[in-house]
């Protein structure tokens, strides 16, 4: 890697939980400068503009959070196993100290700017197809019954976490994400062959 590219990763590290935690309009240049300690010029040297760095730092979050997700599924060998691990990394908001990327980039540039919405569409069709896949393949694996909905099921307990957590966020409780996360279980429970 260069010492551009370094640079340029560096500022991507530096501002994303930056601006995941105060939003996209809310994080001014002088924000980034600060915590970089690079001038104004180190800045725009590496990145075109704000957006740029707004939208590699949604991708940079993206994708630590995809590579949590997918190492915890790559530890269960069952069904339930995989998905109660999924659930885990979710249920440990250490996680998302700023909160989910997916939702704060999504809330934001939902009207404001295409370009991370649709990062942030891909981000959730990612995160929706982790539950398919382990609903599909305990179906496959005779572990749950075919009756189960796999994409029904995707939607809800992706759309029910990302609620849980705005709640945890706001109210400063993980109460309202343990009822959720047990919710989801015993759901997905009553597949289970």
């Amino acid at each position: 890697m260069s010492k551009a590219e370094r640079t340029r990763q560096f500022i991507i590290e530096t501002s994303a939980p930056i601006i995941n935690k105060k939003g996209m309009a809310g994080t001014s240049l002088t924000d980034i400068m600060e915590a970089t300690k690079l001038a104004k010029g180190g800045i725009y040297g590496n990145f075109e503009n704000k957006e740029e760095i707004c939208t590699e730092s949604f991708l940079y979050l993206r994708a630590q959070l995809a590579k949590q997700l997918d190492s915890a599924l790559l530890k269960g060998k069952s069904a339930e196993e995989r998905l109660f691990n999924l659930l885990k990394v979710y249920s440990n908001l250490e996680n998302m100290d700023e909160g989910c990327p997916i939702m704060n980039f999504g809330l934001e540039a939902d009207d404001t700017n295409p370009i991370i919405r649709e990062h942030v569409k891909k981000a959730i069709f990612s995160a929706q197809k982790r539950f398919y896949t382990i609903v599909e393949d305990g179906i496959k694996n005779n572990q749950l019954s075919p009756e189960f909905d796999a994409e029904q099921f995707s939607i809800k307990a992706f759309a029910m976490i990302e609620g849980a957590i705005l709640l945890t966020k706001v109210i400063g409780s993980d109460t309202q994400m343990k009822i959720i996360l047990e919710g989801i279980k015993d759901e997905f429970k009553r597949y289970v062959l």
